[in-house]
Parts: C-alpha cells; structure tokens; sequence
C-alpha cells in the first residue's frame, strides 16, 4: 500500500498540497491562536516551534508508504493563495486498513464549508488511493461544531469515551466518529445525485 498524489490537489474552491518551510508566518497566523487549539493536544505555538516543525520532514512528507505515517497538507484557497489551515491523514496500520482524519482552520474561515471540502478529499486519498477500510475522527465532547463537520462527511458517531483524559485542568470527553470504505462509496454516490 501506498499514496504519492500529484499536487496541488484541487478542489472547487481549494488547493491542498504539502506544507513547507515557506508557509511559517501563514501556519503561525492560525496555530498561535487559542480558539484554534482549543480542542487540540497542543497548546498555541510560537513562530520558532512552527518554523521547526516545518523543517521536519515527517510534517512536509508529500507521501505515504508505511503504517504510522502522516500526510499534512495545507489548505490554500484558490482565490487568494492563501494557507488558511490544514488537513492529515494518519494511517495507522496496514493490516487493518485503518487511518484518521483530523484538521484545523483559521478562525477567518470558519463556518464557510471550507473543513468539509477540504476533508472530503482527504477521505477520497484514504480509500480510493490508499486502499483503507476505515477511517476516523475523534473529537472533545464540547467541540460540536467539529461534530458537525464529521457528519456533512458521512461519518457516524460511535463511542463517548467518558472522561477519557485529563485536558487542560478538566476532564475531557472523547466523542469517536467512523465511517467505512462501503459507506464511504455509498455517501459518494448520494453527493453526486444531490447536485
């Protein structure tokens, strides 16, 4: 199994392709912000911590070709060439065909479908070009517009982990959500005749 997209990846109104070492300041705007990290196993990075993370090439990889890899890619807005966020997709083994999807945004941007569109392609490279059987998203209980996110895609929820880890001086509940390369294919097939 393998994945090596040819970038940029486009969609109708996005470009997804690996971030680089030139994209610092555009990832620092949204990485540094507490509303954006809210949610995330890390707290508002400095430039510096950015621009290191950036020179690392398990955080640039334009491709997958072993279990526990992760492919990152900025979302830039066509309009613009603006990196507003970014989208991944870890797959964690090969054996059980198995990944996740996770992404974040610019404040900026929120609530314009830009998640969804860019998320959707994501979810396409999983299970039409990497061959996975499942994938999945794992959220804080309190992130419901995340939630939301997760469902436009066709994923269902399946698990409250309760209180699962401490997370920032409380307990945080983990909310699993799911969706399989058949039910991919048939939420596929549903998007397409409801244009």
């Amino acid at each position: 199994m393998r994945l090596a997209p040819t970038y940029p990846i486009e969609t109708e109104r996005l470009l997804l392709r690996p971030l680089s070492p030139d994209d610092v300041d555009a990832v620092h705007a949204y990485q540094s912000l507490d509303e954006v990290c809210a949610y995330l196993p890390y707290e508002p990075r400095s430039r510096d911590e950015v621009e290191k993370r950036l020179h690392d090439p398990d955080f640039t990889r334009r491709e997958l070709d072993a279990e526990k890899q992760v492919l990152l890619l900025g979302i830039e807005l066509k309009e613009t060439g603006q990196v507003i966020g970014d989208v991944l997709l870890m797959w964690h083994s090969e054996l059980h065909r198995a990944g996740e999807l996770g992404y974040e945004l610019h404040p900026d941007h929120w609530g314009r479908g830009y998640a969804p569109e860019a998320c959707r392609e994501v979810l396409r490279l999983a299970f039409d070009e990497l061959g996975l059987h499942r994938m999945t998203g794992r959220i804080d209980a309190l992130n419901t517009a995340s939630a939301s996110v997760l469902r436009k895609l066709g994923m269902r929820q399946e698990a409250v982990l309760v209180e699962n880890e401490w997370f920032r001086g409380r307990w945080s509940d983990e909310v699993d959500f799911a969706i399989l390369d058949r039910e991919w294919q048939a939420y596929r097939s549903g998007a397409n005749t409801s244009r």
